[in-house]
């Protein structure tokens, strides 16, 4: 959606500005300030972005009249444009209208460099800026237009489409019977379940304003993670049944992680077997389904036979592994009901039997609990560091001192060109926090800029002097550049270099000397970059990654400790937004760790390492999310009671953690891991004194299990003494 905005802003503007006949150059300075005028703004609300667009038009006339009249006084104008520079990253505190209207300023100063511009051509430039942004305005809010309310419903139907994705890899799962076949499956397992949780974060940040009010905000959060844990679990238990021996949740989470195949407990013939995939196939129905379509007997019939899993009596006759993949089945077509719920409002209800009946009636209680709940408001933490520890100040210094010295660096190379060097320095610092990611992000642009001069030396040829066709690339790649931006920064990189190297054609000015200078700034710049992140206020990558792993423990601590706590009769409380606040700390952790992940990176070691503390990580957030919504259910569900007994366990869980915190992070604390008894043994036992499987207080005790045996995983990695039982590492 940007990349249509932006790409459409750019035609109208062009379309303008032909119409008023402007020459090629204030054409591409037009197009050039259309497209800045459109991503820069990233506010939420119309009214915040009509405002900001607003501002942003005063500050663009400002940096070009500035760039144009200190066009011949170099060393004033390189002065003003590092103070720029500062001003724009320093701004970056005051939110997003902070960041538009810095990064608005650059770029047109960038663009008034790039096309030159003098005083006696200042008028034009102003109409030509007028029209760019009037035309950023009419794409954004007529042609184009973006509130949360339809972000929102775009990520729902993602999240859908996410969620049926990941119900067909485990239906392939459930076919895999050679070794590759079972690689691939996995490895497709992983990825959708990595998927469905990314659209589960975006739908999160979309909530508050996408939604009718508070209570229908916290309903659709409730339902989105319901899902999402019953569609994981549902892919970890038939991983169960498939496996030669109890298979570790971490297989869901490490890339490569052992799994042993049994084929011959599932035969493909055998009538459970048969049913089964019948019955995912009938999921896969009910999830693909949109709401609009969700009509007729036959629908419901699934959907009620689905919901009948619940219920022990209606189990087929199978093995206890597969029995349980029947009950993750009847779980996932619950809480695909509540999404629809939530979503679409009531459902017709005539054809429901006594299960579908009482999924509605758990439904409706939770929203008569959830109304009936204090409202208390989050609590954001104030950032307490100031000064130079700000940063957002630190920043700033770092990137106007790496300008600084890529403008003299740039000079000796160009005196034309060296603003290549600093825009490269300016954007490796964008959205990065420590040296490493400044360092993956440098050899990114410049690898991207390479390909980018490759693939501009071709189309110059192919495009000659036809200036639409030139256009239409440029568009062409301006889209690339949006679409590749999430994925790769050295493909968007590739797009922007093929881009300017179109732009140069327009202005006469190609040459593959251009380009090759271009590669030349730009490792110039990137390296300016790196010399300034690690000199001036540097934050090392491993003092970053530590303190955003003891983030991540806190939080992981914070959740098991409330829901433990519920599910031993303790109070209520907001646990889900416990569990969301965990898995952000556990994305930012994941991006903080690529420098040391990177294949570049020469530490094998490390890399394997910090590979192996995430995948743990994520599955000790997953069996914290699920804790999380099973406690959730426990001030109102008749299937779901509370236990006193739970709380030692959960506490042991708890120390253990800050034991490790002090640890990892201070690097001071003393103290040893615990390793207790199998905390799936204390509780819940048949007459044989054996778990009994499938019942809410064993999904429990499995769960506590797992995180037990996780929290002593992350121990030895992060040489932290372990005491007590020898266990398994399994998460």
């Amino acid at each position: 959606m940007a990349g249509l905005r932006t790409v459409g802003a750019i035609v109208l503007a062009l379309a303008v500005l032909a119409l008023l006949g402007t020459d090629v150059t204030h054409m591409v300075a037009g197009a050039m300030a259309a497209m800045v005028a459109t991503f820069a703004i990233k506010e939420k609300e119309w009214r915040g972005q009509a405002v900001t667009l607003a501002c942003g038009l005063p500050v663009a006339l400002v940096a070009m009249s500035l760039g144009a009249l200190l066009h011949t006084r170099i060393i004033a104008g390189d002065i003003f444009f590092v103070l720029l520079i500062f001003g724009a990253v320093y701004g970056r505190r005051f939110g997003d209208r902070g960041t538009a209207l810095g990064l608005i300023g650059f770029q047109v100063y960038f663009v008034s460099l790039f096309v030159q511009a003098t005083v006696g051509a200042l008028p034009e430039l102003y109409l030509t800026l007028a029209v760019a942004f009037a035309c950023s305005a009419v794409v954004r809010f007529a042609v184009v237009p973006e509130t949360p309310q339809r972000t929102l419903g775009r990520l729902r139907e993602a999240f859908r489409a996410r969620l049926a994705q990941l119900v067909a890899a485990q239906i392939e799962l459930l076919d895999a019977t050679t070794d590759d076949d079972l690689d691939k499956v996995l490895d497709s397992l992983r990825r959708c379940t990595a998927r469905l949780h990314e659209a589960a974060l975006m739908i999160q940040g979309r909530l508050e304003e996408g939604t009718r009010d508070e209570a229908t905000a916290a309903r659709l959060q409730r339902r989105i993670a319901d899902a999402e844990i019953a569609a994981e679990r549902l892919g970890v238990i038939l991983l169960n049944a498939r496996s030669a021996e109890r298979a570790d949740t971490i297989t869901l989470h490490l890339p490569h992680a052992p799994v042993q195949v049994a084929a011959e407990r599932l035969p493909r013939e055998d009538a459970a077997t048969r049913t089964l995939r019948r019955d995912l196939s009938a999921l896969h129905l009910l999830i693909a389904r949109r709401g609009a379509d969700d009509r007729g007997m036959a629908l419901a019939h699934v959907r009620n036979r689905l919901l009948g899993y619940r219920d022990e009596d209606k189990l087929p006759a199978a093995s206890p592994a597969v029995q349980d993949v029947f009950r993750g089945i009847g779980e996932a077509a619950r809480a695909v009901l509540g999404l629809r719920l939530a979503l679409d409002g009531p459902q017709d209800a005539s054809d429901d039997t006594p299960a579908t009946a009482r999924s509605r009636e758990e439904f409706d209680a939770e929203d008569v609990a959830m109304a009936g709940l204090d409202e208390e408001a989050a609590e954001q933490a104030a950032d307490e560091r100031t000064g130079l520890q700000r940063p957002t100040t630190r920043a700033a210094f770092q990137v106007a001192v790496g300008s600084t010295l890529a403008i003299i660096g740039g000079e000796f190379l160009s005196s034309q060109r060296w603003y290549w060097a600093v825009l490269t320095c300016w954007v490796v610092f964008l959205n990065t926090a420590s040296t490493g990611e400044i360092l993956v992000k440098g050899y990114r642009r410049l690898v991207g800029t390479i390909l980018g001069v490759v693939a501009g030396v071709a189309l110059a040829g192919l495009v000659g002097n036809n200036t639409w066709l030139a256009f239409a690339l440029v568009l062409l790649f301006i889209f690339g550049m949006f679409f590749t931006a999430p994925l790769s920064y050295a493909l968007m990189s590739f797009c922007v270099t093929a881009m300017l190297g179109l732009l140069y054609t327009l202005l006469n000015t190609y040459s593959l000397a251009v380009l090759v200078l271009r590669i030349e700034e730009t490792a110039l710049g990137a390296a300016c970059g790196i010399i300034a992140a690690m000199l001036v206020l540097p934050v090392h990558t491993d003092r970053r990654t530590d303190e955003l792993l003891g983030t991540v423990l806190e939080r992981l601590r914070d959740v098991v400790t409330a829901a433990v706590a519920q599910l031993s009769g303790g109070p209520a409380a907001d646990l889900l937004d416990k569990a969301r606040d965990l898995d952000s700390a556990l994305d930012d952790l994941r991006a903080s760790t690529q420098p040391l992940t990177h294949p570049i990176t020469p530490l094998r070691g490390r890399r394997q390492t910090a590979r192996y503390l995430v995948a743990l990580l994520e599955t000790c957030a997953y069996h914290a999310r699920s804790l999380a919504a099973t406690a959730e259910l426990v001030p109102y569900s008749k299937n779901v009671a509370a236990d006193p007994r739970l709380e030692r366990a959960g506490g042991r869980i708890a120390r253990n953690i800050d034991i490790i915190v002090a640890r990892a992070v201070e690097e001071s604390g003393r103290g040893e891991v615990t390793a207790g008894a199998s905390i799936a043994s204390i509780l819940d036992v048949d007459d044989t004194g054996t778990p009994r499987s499938g019942t809410v207080t064993y999904r429990v005790l499995r769960h506590l299990q797992r995180l037990d045996e996780g929290v002593i995983g992350l121990a030895r990695p992060l040489e932290v003494p372990v005491s007590g039982r020898n266990v398994g590492t399994t998460g």
